[in-house]
């Protein structure tokens, strides 16, 4: 079975269209986590209507690693309520593909829901996980993990401020075989990009990278990452 973990804070915006879009998946041997940082919002009630299960969360890697306590699967997807639409196949094309290859650990195409120039950013990064595959891995937003490989390597690191997905990969890569799945693209939300400008936000991630290469992962604040701040209303878009 797949467990499905997303951490959540006051996500009643988003997380609906996330879990709309599990609910139509063809795909069916699944069950959906969502670890909640004490949301104030209708988020925890959402997850219920959706019949999800919920746990207690915190920061994303924190709550990552406590959905992955409650988890039943032997093959784990962390998500982040910002994957606002997925297409239908989506689930069914991911496990074959990871089953087929025998992956250990995978990540997939994210498309923004943004403009031109978000969309160009992407299309770079997308290509550079995939012709890197063999050598270096990449995860941004979304990973796939078997069970027993999370657990190898203790999940995710709390400890890190910024990038723990990409840290995640990067040990888990180590020990086991990693793989970019090109699935059809997972729509995401642009709502950081817009609220603290596109500027901003794509030169902290390019440094946070610089400092992951240079220094190794980043454990301390200096890139003011939050988790709390991106609420808002949200239009469903589907088109990439």
């Amino acid at each position: 079975m797949l467990s499905i973990i997303i951490p959540t804070f006051n996500e009643e915006n988003y997380l609906p269209f996330l879990l709309q879009s599990l609910k139509k998946q063809q795909f069916r041997d699944f069950e959906v986590i969502v670890a909640d940082a004490g949301s104030e919002d209708k988020t925890i009630e959402i997850a219920r209507n959706y019949g999800c299960k919920i746990c207690s969360g915190g920061l994303p890697a924190q709550g990552r690693n406590k959905g992955a306590e409650t988890a039943k699967g032997d093959i784990f997807l962390f998500m982040d309520a910002d994957n606002i639409y997925l297409p239908e196949n989506f689930l069914d094309c991911l496990i074959k593909e990871f089953k087929q290859r025998n992956l250990d650990v995978a990540s997939f195409p994210i498309f923004p829901q943004g403009n031109g120039f978000d969309k160009f950013a992407y299309k770079i990064y997308n290509n550079f996980v995939n012709l890197s595959q063999k050598f270096v891995a990449h995860a941004t937003n979304s990973v796939l993990v078997k069970k027993k490989i999370f657990q190898a390597i203790n999940g995710f690191d709390e400890k890190i401020k910024i990038a723990e997905d990409h840290d995640f990969a990067k040990r888990a890569f180590k020990i086991s075989k990693f793989g970019f799945i090109k699935t059809k693209p997972v729509l995401t939300s642009t709502r950081r990009f817009e609220k603290d400008g596109r500027l901003k936000t794509y030169s902290k991630y390019l440094l946070a990278g610089l400092h992951i290469l240079i220094l190794g992962p980043v454990k301390s604040d200096i890139f003011n990452y939050r988790f709390n701040e991106y609420k808002g209303s949200q239009n469903k878009k589907k088109e990439v």
